[in-house]
């Protein structure tokens, strides 16, 4: 069975609970689903095939694809929203497509620990969610900001690259502003938004070190920043944004993040023990007054054992969540051990697993 248009394919993909579509010339269109690539159809796609749904994709900017080799966008299909990135590969055209929840998901349905309910509350400083790609990062960064949509009058300001959620104005005045489409870079467009008189930041992405700096001073001044980076723990996280600087500058930096960071968020999709979908794992760092002198002095590495003593501020390690998830038959202990910073502590944690309360999955 061939797709006729990009929009049947994502149909398909939507009936079917997938997460990712990806078309390569030579071989049949294929979908994630429960974290596994799987075949649409028997069919492989012929190069003109994968060049009429390049076309399909990127509407009005095929003509950049071809002088800039990859184009990031986002569209809608059939009434669904899509993240697609489209490159060449071997002088084909390939797209990987990302479906989209067709609405922005209540922090309460999304797994996550009680204590992220309170950062929508919080009025300056920033919270980071960090995590692999696929790991959910987009749905939890939308959700913070909507929280905030329906019960603040605020003035909300995005950059995203590209947009996925787009948000409904109830109580907040809210502008979301793409990459490449509405402004030139992160770094432009971020230094243009503290003269937009914002309340509220989010920034998809902290790539680079004028991104980084220009949202510590954002946090400095009394806004409120969500942001995303692509690390695998909130240790990580730290380092990763003082080391972006040259060294004679990573003591100030070092300062500005104890000054402003209030919590980390590491997540992970971790597939069902019933095989039927994943659901979200996450290290929560509340960034206590222990937190800001170990990050302040450089001591990064001592950041793991304050998270692991901060379940009274809300806090929790990756481990112990993992660990709990199971415990409530949410996961199998196998896949408790292989998504663990420390597989050794949570197989010994999870040799009974006794039910529980269930946790919402992914799909």
């Amino acid at each position: 069975m061939r797709f006729s248009s990009v929009a049947d394919l994502v149909a398909k993909a939507a009936e079917d609970g997938a997460s990712d579509i990806h078309l390569v010339c030579g071989i049949p269109p294929k979908y994630r689903l429960r974290g596994d690539l799987a075949c649409m159809c028997d069919e492989a796609l012929t190069h003109e095939e994968c060049e009429a749904y390049a076309k399909e994709l990127a509407g009005e900017l095929y003509p950049r694809l071809g002088s800039i080799g990859e184009l990031d966008l986002a569209r809608e299909f059939g009434g669904r929203r899509v993240r697609v990135n489209l490159f060449f590969q071997q002088e084909h055209l390939s797209a990987a497509i990302r479906l989209l929840s067709s609405s922005i998901p209540q922090l309460e349905n999304l797994g996550l620990p009680p204590v992220v309910s309170e950062f929508p509350s919080l009025h300056s400083g920033i919270v980071l969610v960090t995590g692999e790609t696929g790991s959910g990062k987009s749905t939890t960064l939308a959700a913070l900001p909507e929280r905030i949509n329906q019960t603040r009058d605020q003035h909300i300001i995005t950059l995203e690259d590209p947009i996925e959620y787009v948000y409904t104005p109830a109580r907040c005045v809210i502008n979301q502003r793409e990459i490449g489409r509405d402004t030139r870079s992160y770094s432009d467009g971020l230094r243009a938004i503290l003269r937009e008189d914002p309340d509220v930041i989010l920034i998809g992405e902290m790539r680079d070190l004028d991104t980084i700096e220009t949202a510590l001073t954002a946090a400095e001044t009394g806004h409120l920043v969500f942001a995303t980076l692509h690390t695998g723990s909130a240790a990580d996280s730290v380092d990763r944004i003082v080391n972006v600087f040259p060294e004679g500058k990573q003591r100030q930096i070092r300062l500005q993040l104890s000054m402003t960071l209030r919590a980390v968020l590491s997540q992970q999709l971790v597939r069902t023990a019933d095989v039927k979908g994943r659901v979200l794992a996450c290290e929560t760092l509340i960034v206590t007054s222990a937190v800001k002198n170990l990050i302040r002095e450089g001591k990064t590495p001592q950041i793991a054992n304050a998270l692991s003593t901060s379940a009274k501020e809300g806090g929790i390690t990756m481990d112990n969540f993992l660990i709990n998830l199971c415990r409530a038959r949410r996961i199998t202990p196998q896949s408790a051990c292989d998504a663990a910073r420390d597989p050794d502590y949570v197989r010994k944690s999870v040799g009974t697993a006794a039910p529980g309360a269930a946790y919402p999955a992914y799909h």
